[in-house]
């Protein structure tokens, strides 16, 4: 269970290194899908543990990370 939790941190933490280091734009693809991604395995493995507040934080960063993805795929279709 550990290294699966330490995988969900470090797609998180990739994408804010290389946020930082000015490699990702925080409203691309590759940005919100790591922060997707890895916030969606700590909020199961929250869950799993009973991690409320842990459950609670990570939670709202999948919602947002994947609204943002909703957003950016959709206004892709738009543009054609």
């Amino acid at each position: 269970m550990q290294i699966v939790q330490i995988f969900g941190a470090l797609l998180i933490l990739s994408a804010f290194v290389g946020s930082q280091a000015n490699r990702l734009d925080q409203r691309s693809i590759m940005y919100l899908a790591l922060n997707a991604g890895g916030s969606a395995i700590l909020t199961v493995l929250g869950w799993i543990e009973h991690q409320w507040g842990f459950v609670l934080l990570e939670g709202v960063w999948t919602v947002v990370s994947v609204y943002g993805l909703t957003r950016l795929f959709a206004a892709r279709s738009v543009r054609g």
